[in-house]
């Protein structure tokens, strides 16, 4: 399926000095965009951790529900949480970034993971 131009939000992720000491092997990387004061996700990518400054694209394919998806947004909440389950709850011990509202189409999103949860 094709995903449409411009219906795309792409950028970097990178991980706070303090924080990077508590990345271990099998973590998940997940980053979730909402509608603005949603709680349901319209897309989740869900990787491996690899390394800092990590680049990510959230597209058509990574909806959740195939009736809501991103590229009917205007705008999205995106936040990034590295997990060690991968769960869909935050857990104590996650760690994670602010939320930040993006336009879509933004190509150039930068998001730093710099909290502990709770």
């Amino acid at each position: 399926s094709q995903v449409a131009t411009g219906k795309t939000i792409s950028g970097q992720i990178d991980l706070s000095t303090e924080l990077k000491s508590r990345i271990k092997s099998g973590d998940m990387l997940m980053v979730i965009a909402r509608q603005p004061g949603e709680r349901m996700p319209v897309a989740v990518l869900k990787v491996p951790v690899t390394k800092f400054p990590f680049s990510f694209v959230l597209d058509d394919s990574l909806a959740m529900n195939p009736n809501k998806r991103i590229s009917q947004l205007s705008e999205v909440s995106v936040e990034v949480r590295i997990s060690k389950t991968g769960m869909a709850k935050a857990e104590p011990g996650d760690l994670m970034s602010a939320a930040q509202t993006v336009k879509l189409g933004s190509s150039k999103v930068s998001i730093l993971v710099n909290q502990v949860y709770p």
